[in-house]
């Protein structure tokens, strides 16, 4: 455990759900874990008793919360869930905090398969309808350009990103055709107790993660995760945007939260010390910002910064975030008018303090 981790509290800090399986974090709530194919390798997943109202009265079961991605071992966890954890009830609702594949991979399947409804927010709805449908614009062709004119020249890796277009469609081959909309402090009941949608911007187009104040649990899905910080990108289909502000504005939404809630993060344990989290985010993205600044004495390419940002050695999955993570500081910094930015005689777009 790092320093970091150290300040916070993890109440199940030696449990993990087994495959297949899952443990109880609160009455009612499960936690369960569904493996990724990708350097973060597991999502969490949450189940929720629940009564909703049918046609012939109410009907108990379960709300699911986020689907992980399309592929078989993910269908082969979840028939497992459904054969052994979910006590003879049916699914009833399914909830997925955002468009991202790992969260509404497979919600079309569990709607299908259980005849429910997806809620969403309308942001999130529509960039997933979008992407898996490769609409121009919102497909992986775009990102190729968008990249080589932000600096990335590497020919291997332009390639292997240029066969990434079907990265979305492969993990999230459809989405329900409808859904019911969730928007910024909406409450709903969830079985015995009442949930707040809280928004958050900068990871996602409109994340919703879920608080009960009746049980102090906060549902953060990835807008505050213990170990990591979430990725904020730039990305094409929006090349003008500041998602390091619009994270910052959206951690703030937090601060009504006692300090003690139980986080339930999409990727890492359950913790306690939210607020000392969020400070922790802030104080990352301050020092990446100033690495930033520091660097632009001399004109930098978003593909220039990310050595300084990262300096392990990426795979072209995780280069296609860390280049618009860095493109995201940088965007922050010109915003705010401390970097100018040049369109230079090669086509690339770099940036240069005033």
């Amino acid at each position: 455990m790092n320093l970091l981790e150290a300040q916070l509290n993890y109440p199940f800090d030696n449990t993990l759900p087994d495959v297949g399986g899952t443990f109880e974090v609160a009455p009612g709530i499960k936690w369960l874990r569904m493996g990724l194919p990708f350097a973060l390798n597991h999502i969490n997943l949450w189940l929720l008793k629940d009564t909703v109202e049918g046609d012939n009265g109410p009907i108990s079961g379960w709300t699911i919360i986020d689907c992980g991605i399309a592929n078989d071992a993910t269908r082969y966890a979840w028939e497992q869930i459904f054969a052994t954890q979910l006590e003879g009830l049916p699914v009833v609702r399914v909830i997925c905090t955002h468009c991202h594949p790992d969260h509404v991979g497979l919600a079309d399947w569990i709607c299908s398969r259980w005849n429910v409804p997806l809620w969403m927010t309308t942001g999130e709805y529509g960039s997933a309808r979008m992407m898996s449908a490769a609409l121009p614009g919102a497909d992986g062709t775009a990102m190729f350009p968008f990249f080589k004119l932000h600096g990335l020249a590497d020919p291997h890796m332009l390639q292997e990103l240029e066969g990434r277009r079907s990265y979305y469609p492969t993990l999230v081959p459809s989405v329900p055709l409808s859904y019911v909309r969730m928007h910024d402090t909406q409450s709903f009941r969830i079985g015995a107790h009442t949930w707040r949608v809280i928004t958050g911007y900068g990871h996602a187009p409109e994340h919703a993660s879920l608080y009960c104040a009746e049980l102090n649990l906060l549902i953060s899905g990835d807008m505050v995760l213990p170990r990591i910080s979430t990725n904020v990108s730039v990305f094409a289909i929006e090349p003008e945007s500041n998602p390091v502000q619009q994270f910052f504005d959206s951690l703030l939404k937090y601060k009504d939260l006692p300090e003690d809630t139980l986080v339930l993060p999409s990727h890492g344990k359950p913790f306690r010390g939210l607020h000392t989290r969020i400070q922790q985010l802030f104080d990352h993205h301050a020092a990446r910002l100033q690495e930033v600044l520091d660097a632009c004495v001399t004109p930098q390419s978003a593909a220039d910064i990310v050595p300084i940002m990262f300096v392990r050695k990426l795979d072209a999955h995780q280069l296609s975030f860390a280049l618009g993570e860095a493109l995201a500081h940088l965007h922050k910094l010109w915003f705010e008018g401390v970097l100018k930015r040049s369109v230079c005689s090669d086509g690339v777009i770099r940036f240069l303090t005033r």
